[in-house]
């Protein structure tokens, strides 16, 4: 009986790693506007969900490492956002959930140290073809205008002058996507 229980316990342990986990951050003080916040880590399908939901300012975004993608949905645009994934500053799939664990458990936020920062530039013209971003992405965006952003270097950040619409991701990385109109962002 006892080897059983340590024959399952075992199985359980190497198992568990391949299987979808979900982490939910509330931010019931509503910081910075930043609603609550959910993360969906599914590593058998190398993929992370982060929603954020804070009425018309809600947005989504998928992480699709296994094509290097990331796809953000802003719901009050009504646009969807695809962008290469810079593996140098967002963190990896086992690190996003080790980083979004931290901040649950200890309440960490705006007081905390400053999240990264990334600043992209979306193209004006609507991706007619999805299928190169990957079917994650392609099924997220299908059917919503579409548009590919470009990362900003850096050093030019503070001097970027466009709208920027921007997503704060559990107070760990900031995007900001910045369009080329006022209509469009």
């Amino acid at each position: 009986m006892k080897f059983t229980m340590l024959f399952i316990g075992l199985l359980g342990l190497l198992v568990a790693p391949g299987l979808p986990y979900n982490i939910n951050i509330s931010d019931d003080d509503n910081v910075d506007g930043s609603g609550q916040q959910s993360v969906s880590i599914n590593n058998q399908h190398n993929v992370a969900n982060v929603d954020n939901n804070n009425g018309w300012d809600s947005w989504n975004s998928l992480w699709d490492y296994e094509n290097s993608f990331a796809a953000t949905r802003l719901f009050a645009k009504k646009s969807c956002i695809v962008h290469k994934m810079n593996k140098n500053v967002m963190p990896s799939l086992q690190d996003l959930g080790t980083l979004a664990k931290e901040q649950k458990l200890q309440g960490k936020g705006p007081e905390g140290p400053s999240p990264k920062e990334l600043m992209y530039s979306i193209n004006p013209t609507r991706v007619a073809d999805l299928s190169p971003f990957g079917t994650k992405i392609a099924g997220m965006c299908q059917g919503i205008p579409t548009y590919v952003a470009e990362e900003i270097p850096g050093p030019n950040q503070p001097f970027y002058s466009k709208k920027c619409y921007t997503a704060n991701i559990l107070y760990i990385l900031r995007m900001s996507f910045c369009g080329t109109s006022e209509e469009m962002y």
